[in-house]
């Protein structure tokens, strides 16, 4: 907003220029305030009617919630352009009241005395209007509406990068998921709903109208509760995971596509298949595997990952690594995003960084070291060589925040690459059991399908992790990749018989990063001391400092005669 102060004498006129009202930000997370804080969500059940024909949504949502701090209001997200109908507390004869903040997700739902620690509440929020068009799905969120190519309704929502404030009602903070979510969508009869978990019951409300009673038996974040329509057909499989569960896989496609669909169903388990030996087994196996055809590229929504792309392989980085690799990044995201999940954006890495490598592993298991070593090039030409901005700050952080400038592709590529770089420092064997241990600390909680399995996570739970399984220090590691901006330098000079490798770093930091050289025909692992390593060499032999590209660096040389 704008304002123009004139003073006059000892009198202040102020006035503020309308026309520049205060614009909406579309983002998620940040503070967690203490009307977030002061409450838990144990329970949603939406129940909603989705009409294709004017674009709009319009029901309700039961938000069920324990109160964890004493107050006697509680902040709730909705999007502004959308009509706040009523609140109503369900579970009480008294009533409440609620104010908006303009221009702002944010309302305040009152109640006309203090709730206690440990009590337990149920709201209903009836609402109604047009939520947010995605201007460029998945990257730039909201509503998609579309059509398949015969002119029938093709309909998803993409909301992780703003919130899923943008079409309904929900407390919005990365740090609360909902204990078990109910989805019920209602919908013009000739569509196909498919959302998270397993199908309870299909309904008629009225003519021309079907509900779909979907319930999702596990915790998950707001941004993951999703809805995809079309007059879809489904495909499927019975699958049998690591843990001995079965569990069924479906895929909605468009039956235009049904050739394509079936072509690329199979990938589905056997992609599965290879993260549940690495990692651990599936995390929902008591809902299901679903995949909806959508229209747009993708996103990892629990149980249910969108997927546009072109059913083929090589979508994303066509490297000709032999797999369908968007899917598979949204895939990895059950494990990385879903299963452990940041507990603030400011740890974003730990979703996008662990997803984004997982390619590369996969093209290392489908087409060999040679695969993995070329996918990971690729990503290290997408890490940012000048950063001003660390991967992991400390702050709280929204999830707009959290991706902007150069942090934004960091997240992806230069969080993979610390991985890389991590793999190459504590060896192979280490390197997939700290892994495996921190989706699933105590091998027990493989079994385990009731929810307990889920948890939050920061950076520093996987510093501790990783040196839990190792026994080594790690902090100086993570330092300086992620707490920090800049890239480690190493500079070889070589003058006569000397060869000398300095690792120069911010002042203050420490940095013992062993080094590869390949010295002739011989590879050794060199330790610095005091950042250097120092050794002579006949001047006629070969010497490659890094030689596999294991160590995410800049990188100098200098020949002197």
């Amino acid at each position: 907003m704008t304002r123009f102060y004139f003073f006059i004498l000892t009198i202040l006129f102020f006035s503020v220029n309308n026309t520049d009202a205060r614009q909406l930000i579309y983002e998620s997370g940040g503070e967690l305030t203490p009307d977030l804080a002061s409450f838990d969500v144990t329970h949603y059940d939406l129940n909603v009617k989705i009409n294709p024909a004017d674009s709009t949504v319009a029901g309700y949502v039961d938000i069920y919630f324990n109160m964890v701090q004493p107050n006697n209001q509680i902040a709730l997200a909705l999007d502004p352009g959308m009509d706040l109908d009523s609140v109503e507390w369900l579970d009480s004869s008294s009533e409440v009241s609620f104010n908006r903040v303009e221009d702002h997700r944010t309302f305040y739902v009152h109640f006309p005395s203090t709730l206690q620690p440990g009590s337990n509440h149920q709201l209903r929020v009836s609402y109604g209007g047009k939520p947010r068009v995605a201007p460029n799905p998945p990257w730039d969120g909201g509503f998609v509406w579309d059509q398949t190519p015969s002119g029938e309704p093709w309909i998803g929502v993409a909301t992780q990068t703003i919130g899923a404030w943008i079409w309904w009602p929900n407390k919005d903070h990365v740090s609360d998921k909902a204990d078990s979510v109910a989805v019920n969508i209602t919908m013009p009869e000739n569509l196909v709903v498919a959302s998270n978990g397993v199908l309870r019951d299909e309904s008629v409300p009225e003519e021309g109208w079907r509900t779909w009673h979907w319930f999702h038996s596990n915790p998950i974040s707001n941004y993951n509760i999703t809805v995809n329509a079309a007059p879809y057909i489904t495909l499927f499989d019975r699958y049998t995971s690591v843990a001995g569960d079965e569990m069924d896989i479906i895929f909605w496609v468009l039956p235009e596509f049904e050739e394509e669909g079936k072509w690329l169903f199979p990938q589905f388990a056997e992609q599965i298949r290879f993260l549940e030996d690495k990692f651990g087994p599936y995390p929902f196996r008591a809902d299901k595997y679903g995949v909806a055809h959508a229209p747009f590229l993708g996103m990892e929504h629990q149980s249910l990952i969108a997927y546009g792309a072109s059913f083929e392989n090589d979508n994303m980085f066509g490297m000709n690594a032999g797999f369908d690799d968007l899917h598979q990044h949204e895939l990895a995201h059950e494990w990385w995003g879903n299963l452990v999940t940041v507990r603030d954006w400011k740890d974003f890495w730990l979703h996008e960084g662990f997803g984004t490598y997982m390619q590369a592993l996969y093209a290392e298991h489908v087409s060999g070291k040679k695969a993995y070593h070329e996918m990971m090039e690729f990503l290290r030409r997408r890490v940012s060589e000048n950063a001003t901005m660390e991967v992991a700050p400390r702050h709280s952080m929204s999830s707009l925040e959290i991706t902007q400038g150069s942090r934004g592709g960091d997240v992806y590529y230069k969080g993979a690459w610390f991985l890389h770089t991590l793999r190459f420092l504590v060896g192979e064997e280490h390197f997939f059991e700290v892994m495996r241990r921190f989706a699933y600390p105590d091998p027990e909680m493989e079994q385990v399908t009731d929810g307990s399995q889920v948890r939050f996570v920061s950076t520093d739970d996987f510093l501790h992790t990783a040196q839990a399984v190792t026994g080594m220090d790690l902090e100086w590691f993570f330092e300086i990749y992620l707490r920090q901006p800049k890239l480690p330098e190493l500079r070889a000079t070589r003058h006569g018989l000397q060869v000398t490798l300095q690792w120069m770093v911010p002042e203050g930091y420490n940095f013992p990063m062993p080094v590869e050289v390949k010295i002739g025909n011989e590879n050794h692992i060199l330790i610095p001391e005091n950042h250097r390593i120092s050794f002579e060499v006949d001047e006629s032999v070969e010497v490659v400092a890094d030689p596999d590209h294991w160590i995410l660096k800049k990188f100098s040389l200098n020949e002197e005669s």
